[in-house]
Order: C-alpha cells, then sequence, then structure tokens
C-alpha cells in the first residue's frame, strides 16, 4: 500500500469568487477584489507558517483582459499598489515572489516594477509566493513549445517543464479552488497531472485559515499513487 500524502510541498489556489462576495453584500466589485487580497495575505503568511514551501495563486487570467475597462484598470491599479508599496514587507517576512505569465501584455513600467519584486526578494526566504498573472495553460504550452523549437535534438519532458514560465517551480501536490465552480480553468495543465484537487463553496474573500488546515489535513491522509 502508498504511503500517505504527508504535508505538501507546493500548493495552488484558484481564487474564485470576489465578485460574487461584492454582489452579495450589494457592493461594487473592487470591493470584492480589495478582500480577495487581503484573503491571499492571510492565506499566504499562514501557508509560510505551516511550512510550505511553494504558493501559488491564480491572481489574473488571460481571459481576465475581456472584462470591462473599469474592473481591469481597478485591478492593474492594485496590481500597481502591491509592487509599489509590499517589497519591504516581503523581505521582513521572508517571502520570496516570482510572477508566471505573459508579461509582455504589461505595460513597460509594471514589466519592470516585476522583475524589481521578484530581484528584491530573491534572497533567504521561508517560502516562495507565485503569482499567476496574465497567464493562460494553453498559452504558456505554446509558449515552452516555441522556445523548444528554437532548440536542436530530440524534446523531452524535461527540457519542455524548463521552458514554461512557472520553470523551476515544484509541481503542485494540492489545487484548490474556491467558489463552489468544479474546473481548473486552464490553470496550469501541464503541472497539475497529479495534483490532488479540492473544491470549496466558499466565496475567496471569506476563505479562511482554518478551511484551509482542513484541506490540508485530508490531503495528508490520501494515497497518491502517480499513475503506479
Amino acid at each position: 500500500m502508498d504511503k500517505h500524502s504527508g504535508a505538501p510541498v507546493c500548493v495552488g489556489i484558484i481564487m474564485d469568487g470576489n465578485r460574487r462576495w461584492a454582489k452579495l453584500r450589494g457592493l461594487p466589485v473592487f470591493e470584492g477584489h480589495n478582500e480577495g487580497y487581503k484573503t491571499l495575505q492571510k492565506i499566504v503568511r499562514h501557508a509560510r507558517d505551516a511550512g510550505i514551501q511553494h504558493l501559488v495563486a491564480y491572481a489574473f487570467s488571460t481571459e481576465n483582459w475581456q472584462r470591462t475597462q473599469d474592473e481591469v484598470g481597478f485591478l492593474l491599479k492594485l496590481f500597481r499598489s502591491i509592487l509599489e508599496n509590499e517589497t519591504q514587507k516581503l523581505i521582513d517576512e521572508r517571502i520570496r515572489v516570482r510572477f508566471i505569465g505573459d508579461r509582455a501584455r504589461f505595460g513597460a513600467d509594471l514589466q519592470q516594477m516585476m522583475r524589481k519584486m521578484e530581484e528584491a526578494t530573491a534572497g533567504a526566504y521561508d517560502s516562495t509566493l507565485y503569482l499567476a498573472m496574465s497567464y493562460g495553460g494553453r498559452a504558456e504550452i505554446l509558449a515552452a513549445a516555441n522556445e523548444l523549437r528554437k532548440e536542436e535534438g530530440p524534446a523531452s519532458e524535461d527540457a519542455f517543464a524548463q521552458k514554461l514560465w512557472s520553470y523551476p517551480m515544484p509541481d503542485p501536490d494540492i489545487i484548490i479552488r474556491t467558489g463552489g465552480e468544479k474546473r481548473l480553468s486552464g490553470f496550469l495543465p501541464w503541472q497539475t497531472v497529479y495534483s490532488e484537487l479540492f473544491f470549496s463553496d466558499t466565496l475567496w474573500p471569506d476563505f479562511s485559515e482554518q478551511e484551509f488546515d482542513a484541506i490540508l489535513s485530508e490531503f495528508s491522509a490520501r494515497e497518491r499513487r502517480h499513475g503506479k
């Protein structure tokens, strides 16, 4: 019999439900996104304290660019505020940040700010937060395939994986999706082939440390066979 899973090394989160959370309370959409960011901060710290070395959060998909101009504008404003104001706090809390996604969709100034945050937090750290921004799984696979075509020699899984935006992030042991939907919506399709999936009806702004711990507990009791 296979061993139980134990503690996860990498956890992925699809943070769904910000807009519905705001609508249920008669609030503008941006209030849901604000609360969602507060929840992310809380869960990142809690995951670090729980010994999880890698946390990857689906923050903004390639499809999200198609939302209303006002909503996209607010999300970019929130992102800019994080880049401008959160770096020192991340360093103090020993959290490294990496961004995965199609960075070319962002303005040159935001791209530079992303690089600066990555460089500033790249020293000693207890955990790494990967923020999937302008991310789409098919786009990532296509970009990796195009990069691999430039090289000579036979392709391999390892060579392909090294061309992914997420490299060298480990494959997630767990994927959590909040908000009640039961699909991955293009989140890390290459990396999640053996991830354990957990779907929560809780809207992301209401997601708690206690629910996160309950998922970790259930994961530790599962047997992972990886197709064997």
